[in-house]
Formats: structure tokens, sequence, C-alpha cells
């Protein structure tokens, strides 16, 4: 018999992209890449590509517990990560799946927006997570967009998002992508006050899927037993990487290169 060698399984509960740049390829790809194992669980199928999405469809809540509870009954699950949920009704099959699994880590990532800007979820899911999955998260990763949705300030700084925030999550990691001075500024907010910035130069061009590579990596390295501030660091600093090397296999955006993770550095 080989010897058990097994690689943290961190659960995935997050949409199908068929272009692969983002959702559960996406997670697959950058928790592998971190020496991880991604089991993933489908919450929705979206109709997409590298310019946009045009539709999506929530799984039923049945399906979405069932293929959950196949991988939680056989695997030990060390991590766990939290992408699209598309409705209310799903935020709630999620908390039923998380209730299941206790004393783990959990990235949520608040998806609400794909890349090239369409909705894959109406603001008041945003809300839902903000209620009853943040709570529950060791990170959320937003970036500065889907804060604003998250606190309802429209037009608020990451300090303001992060104060109306921050009572409903144990870590607030607000990602500077969106902006346009020419360093990237990812704030790290915890509730017991402490912040940490982590910049980074600006890449050219816009990208599909950063936001799932970012959050699965940090996923991946919690799972491994880092500590926040050294697991957000080091999801950063992979995710950068994956961005300076991204292609462009479509005619939008550019798709982040999460292997083979030979990076030059």
């Amino acid at each position: 018999m080989k010897p058990d060698h097994s690689r943290p399984v961190v659960l995935c509960l997050s949409g199908h992209d068929p272009s692969g740049g983002a959702g559960l390829q996406a997670d697959i790809e950058a928790i592998m890449a971190q020496g991880c194992h991604a089991a993933p669980t489908v919450t929705a199928l979206t109709v997409q590509n590298s310019i946009d999405v045009s539709d999506f469809r929530v799984l039923d809540a049945d399906w979405v517990l069932a293929q959950a509870d196949a991988v939680i009954k056989d695997m030990t699950v060390a991590g766990v990560k939290l992408g699209m949920l598309g409705s209310v009704a799903m935020v709630d099959t999620v908390v039923q799946v998380l209730q299941r699994l206790q004393g783990l880590p959990i990235v949520c990532d608040p998806v609400l927006r794909a890349g090239g800007g369409g909705a894959l979820g109406k603001d008041e899911v945003g809300y839902a997570m903000r209620e009853r999955l943040l709570p529950v998260a060791t990170v959320a990763t937003p970036n500065l967009p889907e804060a604003r949705i998250l606190a309802e300030l429209p037009n608020g700084t990451p300090d303001e998002c992060a104060e109306k925030l921050l009572p409903f999550c144990q870590h607030l990691l607000i990602t500077g992508g969106h902006g346009e001075e020419s360093r990237v500024h990812n704030r790290l907010y915890s509730r017991d006050g402490s912040t940490a910035t982590f910049t980074c130069d600006r890449l050219p061009g816009s990208y599909h899927g950063s936001g799932c590579t970012l959050a699965s990596a940090l996923a991946g390295r919690l799972a491994l037993g880092e500590d926040t501030h050294t697991a957000v660091e080091n999801a950063l600093a992979y995710t950068w990487r994956t961005l300076r090397d991204a292609d462009r296999p479509g005619a939008g955006q550019y798709f982040p290169r999460r292997l083979p993770t030979d990076f030059c550095n």
C-alpha cells in the first residue's frame, strides 16, 4: 500500500465558467498551485466568455447539498472557498453545508459581477452573504466595487467600507485592482483593529478570474496552516505572477496563467 501523502482538501462552492477563466476552473488551478487538492461543488452554471456574462442558472439546493455531502463523507476537508452563489436561496444552502464543517478556514469571495461587468447575482445576494456568510468566514475578499455594494456605500473609500463590514467578519481583504494608480494597494483589515497594506505594480490590461484566483490561493494557503497575514501575502504574490504571465485566449480579457507553477520571480 502506498504511504498517505495526501494534499489538504479545499471544498469549493462556486459557479462554472465555460470559458475556464474564472469560477471553478480558476479555483481548481489556483488551489493545485498551492499544493492542495480542490473539491469543486457546482452552485451555478453560467453563460460567459472572456468578454462578459450573458446568463446564469442557480442549481437546486438538493443537488448542491448532495455534491458537498459526498465530498465531506469521503474526505477530510481542510478549508473552504466560497465564490459565486447567485441567489439568496443558495446562500442559505451554503450555510447548511458550512454547519457540517466546524473550525475550518473559510474564504468568502462575494462574487456579484463578472470581469466584464455583467451581473452574477443581485445586490440582495451580497447582503445575504454579508449577514449569513461573512460572520463565519475567516477572510472576505471583495474588490472595492463589491465592498461598496456590501457596505451600501456607493462612493465609499476602502477604510469607510471596512468600518461598515468589520462587524460582520474577522478579516477583510479589499483588493485595489479596479483603481487607476500606478501601484495597486490591497488592504487587509482585521476586527482587532490591525491593518496591513500590500502593494504591487499595476499591470496593463484587464483580467478575467483574478478575484477567483486570489481567493482560492488564499484558501489553499490557509488550508496548509499559514497564519492569515502570511497566507494573504503569499496569495497576493502568487496572483500577481499569474496576471503578469496572463494570456488572451479570446477576444476580451486576459486569463491568469495559474499553472504551471514554475514562475520566474
